[in-house]
């Protein structure tokens, strides 16, 4: 393939998105840009501040516990108060948590921090994901999450390279600039994007229609979705099983702290440099043929695992699993869209986050007791049939459901009036800013 046609195959992947969405993206990639706290966290409090590798270990593990409370909270604020509210305050929350981990320093005042962060991290994400499908096109949305989530990536990469070189001046100067970044995310939801929230439904004679109240627990009852939910748990756990998994399988080899240094970086590079070619592949298929196929890149790229020996076949099963985080990221936030009542989207998306967060809170502690135990052969033949019990759960249970509601709809007329003064919000805003005018909020 050309250059050209590879700038014209960027070109086809990034058009025809409404100019919220892409606000929307740029807050996503300043958020991740500034993303220090967490990559730096734990040698900050071994080398910094002189506490046990232990300690590190359960201090992460409460920012994972903190999203399992954070996601279905986010999820019900971002129903019943709004997308845009939801997303500027838990912005402004989780900076002021990075800025206090700047002068907080006892083992408690940490811990305390850290689970918060957690909450309001994960408690934002339901809003970004209901805001993007309030705005895109039911068609259009795998594209649409794909690109946020290279977004995401592209600015992990960044604030990896950017915090490594930056280490000299300090570990709080980090923070306070993880503080700044997520600050400025709020700003920019504030000052660019409306409300997208679908109005309520009126009758005929013009009265307002009470949709059904809908809970976590009602949530849970719709067995197509909940079906995805636990397939979701199944490939997140395979997923974050290497971030633990990994590095003790190398060590185990006798390969060096650089050389894992070096073959997880693979998956940072192939996201980066492949996210719009996938995409660009895997437009407008089934989705659970998609997750299915992904569900099976996982099972391959982690059961390959056990063979490898060297840090060149070590890269070689990353770059297998992370080509399927990238078909299956994407797919499964559309999916969780298109399985969404409208008014409900919000509480579908904070319990997909849950599982997200339960894996992520579940999948470190029981990937090092395998490798400790069992072995870490074990541990990667599990993660093999774990990922093929996925596939098989996705093509067999999901495919009826997936393919009734992938086809393009039309919007409800509710959500086309929000869509419309949504972006008519945005017009105005870009029109004042060209102007010199102070952009208007929402």
């Amino acid at each position: 393939m050309s250059i050209a046609s590879l700038g014209r195959a960027a070109r086809t992947t990034v058009s025809g998105l409404p100019p919220g969405f892409w606000w929307l993206w740029t807050s996503t990639l300043v958020n991740r840009t500034g993303a220090f706290v967490l990559t730096f966290l734990s040698l900050y409090l071994t080398q910094e501040l002189g506490y046990s590798a232990w300690y590190a270990g359960l201090v992460i593990a409460l920012h994972g516990l903190g999203g399992v409370a954070g996601s279905p909270l986010g999820g019900m604020l971002t129903d019943r108060w709004g997308r845009r509210p939801t997303m500027i305050s838990m912005h402004l929350a989780g900076g002021a948590c990075a800025a206090a981990l700047a002068v907080v320093s006892s083992a408690w005042g940490i811990a305390v921090v850290v689970l918060l962060m957690g909450v309001a991290m994960q408690a934002v994400r339901p809003a970004i994901s209901a805001m993007i499908a309030d705005m895109v096109p039911e068609s259009e949305l795998r594209r649409a999450y794909a690109l946020n989530y290279w977004a995401l990536n592209l600015g992990f990469a960044v604030a990896a390279l950017g915090g490594g070189a930056a280490i000299f001046l300090g570990y709080r100067t980090l923070f306070v600039a993880d503080a700044v970044a997520t600050a400025l995310c709020a700003v920019i939801v504030f000052m660019r994007l409306g409300e997208t929230r679908p109005a309520a439904r009126v009758d005929s004679a013009g009265d307002r229609v009470e949709e059904e109240r809908v809970t976590v627990l009602d949530v849970l009852k719709d067995a197509p979705f909940r079906t995805l939910v636990l397939l979701n748990l199944l490939v997140c756990l395979i997923f974050t099983a290497p971030w633990v998994g990994l590095p003790l399988t190398m060590a185990g080899e006798g390969l060096s702290a650089d050389s894992y240094g070096m073959v997880i970086a693979v998956n940072g590079v192939v996201i980066v440099a492949l996210q719009l070619l996938v995409n660009r592949i895997t437009d407008k298929r089934s989705p659970a043929a998609l997750l299915t196929v992904s569900s099976l890149l996982f099972a391959v790229g982690t059961g390959a695992t056990a063979l490898a020996g060297t840090p060149l076949v070590f890269a070689a099963t990353v770059v297998v699993w992370t080509l399927g985080e990238m078909v299956h990221v994407p797919t499964n936030a559309a999916a969780t869209a298109r399985l969404s009542p409208e008014h409900a989207r919000g509480r579908y998306q904070g319990v997909m986050g849950m599982s997200w967060a339960v894996a992520g809170f579940v999948a470190p502690i029981l990937a090092g007791w395998v490798v400790d135990g069992p072995g870490s052969d074990v541990l990667w033949m599990g993660c093999a049939v774990v990922g093929a019990v996925a596939a098989a759960g996705y093509s067999l249970l999901l495919r009826r459901a997936l393919a009734e509601t992938g086809g393009p709809v039309e919007p409800s007329a509710t959500r086309t009036v929000e869509v419309a003064k949504a972006a008519e919000v945005t017009a105005v805003n870009d029109k004042e800013t060209e102007q010199g005018a102070a952009p208007v909020g929402g």
